[in-house]
């Protein structure tokens, strides 16, 4: 490994790596240090830490992903909550169980954002007022009949679902080098991409022709909430055409469904405008 050489290449694209190295002569110091006492094949380990202490992120990008985190997680939490709240619209058994279980998910994702969000010394922005309809206000959108139609609610809950397990992979490069942040954010994508599993089942056994995950770019719920798909049917992976990946003949389906792509900030808050006052 040839040190030099590599803070060469990245000079290429941060014209100010050094500069981000010199106020941490002390990491330098110990990095080389440890370079003295262990085998060569151990020093990418040193070398990746030394870089993910010099582009870590400030509190301010860490505090701008978590409150973009809250906004959505406040959103689910309330549809949940009323949802279980509205008699009649669930049916009794199996289901008002499984709602009722991602309900208080949702509220649990909530108080920890927020007080992650205070930990930082930070106030947490708040609950907005929701237009589930997705009618911007008017509560007379497309979703109008949300919580009186339970595959309409059941439809409604897969794009949210699927929309925050998109959301969080986006935004989880952010929160690199952020330690139990980032862990806790994957944490909660982890769970998110659960219930968009059990709530696509749920659907499928109502009728639906849905499966446990996306297949290329879904069109079955409405426009209102297509760019939550959209995107979703990329056949290529780092380069590399996942449909004929050395010679198989693998179907589109398989390949879309093979891996989840992110959605970016601006996206996703594009997708929920129409279901925030």
């Amino acid at each position: 490994m040839n040190i030099l050489n590599i803070l060469q290449e990245i000079e290429k694209v941060d014209g100010e790596v050094y500069e981000r190295l010199s106020p941490r002569r002390k990491a330098m110091n110990e990095f080389f240090g440890f370079g003295k006492k262990v085998a060569i094949a151990s020093l990418p380990f040193a070398l990746g830490s030394m870089f993910k202490k010099a582009y870590s992120q400030s509190s301010a990008d860490i505090e701008g992903v978590l409150q973009f985190a809250l906004t959505l997680e406040y959103l689910e939490a309330e549809f949940y909550t009323r949802a279980v709240g509205t008699s009649g619209l669930i049916p009794a058994g199996a289901a008002t169980g499984a709602i009722t279980t991602i309900r208080d998910h949702e509220n649990q994702h909530v108080a920890f954002l927020k007080t992650t969000i205070q930990s930082l010394g930070k106030t947490p922005v708040s609950k907005p007022t929701f237009d589930f309809s997705a009618g911007n206000g008017s509560m007379a959108g497309p979703f109008a009949d949300v919580f009186r139609n339970y595959d309409t609610f059941l439809a409604v809950a897969q794009t949210f679902e699927d929309t925050g397990v998109r959301a969080y992979k986006g935004q989880a490069p952010a929160l690199l080098g952020t330690g139990g942040v980032l862990t806790a954010a994957l944490n909660i994508h982890s769970v998110e991409a659960r219930h968009a599993s059990h709530i696509r089942q749920m659907r499928k056994a109502r009728g639906a022709n849905v499966k446990p995950w996306i297949t290329g770019k879904e069109t079955g719920i409405g426009a209102a909430v297509q760019a939550s798909y959209d995107g979703e049917e990329l056949e290529t992976q780092a380069g590399i055409k996942i449909t004929n990946i050395n010679g198989q003949n693998i179907s589109v389906a398989a390949a879309t469904e093979s891996f989840d792509e992110p959605l970016t900030k601006a996206q996703i808050l594009a997708i929920v405008d129409p279901f925030i006052v």
